[in-house]
């Protein structure tokens, strides 16, 4: 059997095989944050499809950490139950399910908490202030509430938790000199920029036990003058792996980032420009063996194939290949290896902005000419 398709572990964690579905805003939940029945269909559909393990969309931990509309929320007990009923419908159709669990930052939207975002310092865009500097008190809270947040994400049946640390989001800007410019225990030195993280992790693992995997998604680099680099990165991932990390998943860039260098890029990938990480993560595997999952413009089974054959990364991560064939991983199992359809388009966000959940419309337009 090919390697790719082996079942593998991560901690306790079976997976059939080494596609991950990488963490996708879906604009399915309500406007309160609860999940809803579409969104369960679409982690069921992913897990029909053959996707080893499913990440969802991020689950904001503090109602000050929402970053967009009809997201998924996991800041109080309430929303465990419609969480329940999503994780085991994924269980009985032979998937395997993690909550990524993420607070935004500077990046968080006052639209929609009614609440003044906040950071480790204050980020100024364009002479306008984005947040404002987070207390000492602030963090500790903070941390109680990743914990509280990844409890909740056990009770409701997920098997494991991601940490956000990526694409700005609030524990990259701890991590980053380009967003931290404190001077107190939380800035400075890469130990004091990851106190927080790291505390976050030790407080998570105390509530959910050795066996529950935690994992974290983190830049490979934030490509920002005084952001993270790739062996910045390798450092603070030697760290984790310390502290009993499961699994890393890297990608990188920021909405600060150079447009051609952000997180979701624009327009159609060619082959030879797959996997934009690739040579952060071979530096990475060089160094640290915790598992690691890479997303990033990876568009054709061959591609993939070769990035676990060559020991680059142990898992494969796409997102946008599957809002348009959740049924991917089937299909190149069966042996029909053609390259995702995804044209990188990024039109499949706009639906989810209004509340009608992400879907792929460059696929519609294509069907609707076929008819006309």
């Amino acid at each position: 059997m090919e390697k790719i398709f082996e079942i593998s572990k991560i901690n306790n964690l079976e997976l059939q095989n080494r596609f991950v579905r990488s963490a996708t805003w879906e604009g399915m939940a309500d406007e309160q944050g609860f999940c809803t029945d579409k969104l369960s269909r679409t982690m069921v559909n992913l897990a029909k499809g053959g996707v080893g393990l499913i990440i969802t969309g991020h689950l904001y931990v503090q109602q000050v950490g929402q970053a967009s509309p009809f997201q998924l929320a996991i800041y109080e007990d309430k929303f465990i139950d419609e969480l329940k009923a999503m994780t085991d419908e994924v269980h009985y159709a032979g998937g395997k399910i993690i909550a990524q669990i993420a607070h935004a930052g500077c990046q968080g939207s006052a639209k929609m908490s009614g609440l003044e975002p906040v950071g480790p310092s204050v980020l100024q865009v364009n002479g306008k202030a984005l947040c404002r500097e987070m207390t000492t008190e602030e963090i500790n809270v903070l941390i109680q509430d990743f914990t509280a947040a990844a409890v909740r994400a056990k009770t409701a049946g997920f098997d494991g938790v991601q940490l956000h640390g990526a694409h700005g989001y609030l524990f990259n800007q701890f991590l980053s000199g380009f967003y931290n410019k404190r001077t107190d225990e939380y800035g400075g030195s890469l130990q004091n920029r990851m106190r927080a993280l790291l505390a976050t992790l030790r407080a998570i693992r105390a509530a959910v036990g050795d066996t529950f995997p935690i994992m974290i998604k983190l830049n490979s680099e934030d490509f920002l003058d005084g952001g993270l680099t790739r062996e910045d990165v390798i450092d603070i991932a030697a760290i984790l792996e310390k502290e009993g990390i499961d699994a890393i998943e890297y990608s990188g860039g920021t909405i600060q980032s150079d447009k051609k260098l952000v997180p979701v890029r624009v327009g159609r990938i060619e082959k030879e420009n797959e996997a934009f990480y690739r040579e952060a993560a071979a530096q990475y595997k060089k160094r640290i063996k915790v598992p690691l999952l890479l997303v990033g413009g990876i568009r054709s089974f061959e591609t993939a194939e070769a990035v676990i054959n060559e020991g680059i990364a142990d898992y494969i991560s796409m997102s946008r290949p599957f809002i348009r064939e959740p049924e991917l991983i089937n299909t190149w199992q069966s042996g029909e290896r053609s390259p995702a359809a995804c044209i990188s388009c990024n039109a499949c966000f706009r639906p989810g902005v209004k509340g009608e959940g992400i879907y792929c419309v460059a696929k519609e337009k294509e069907e609707q000419k076929k008819t006309d």
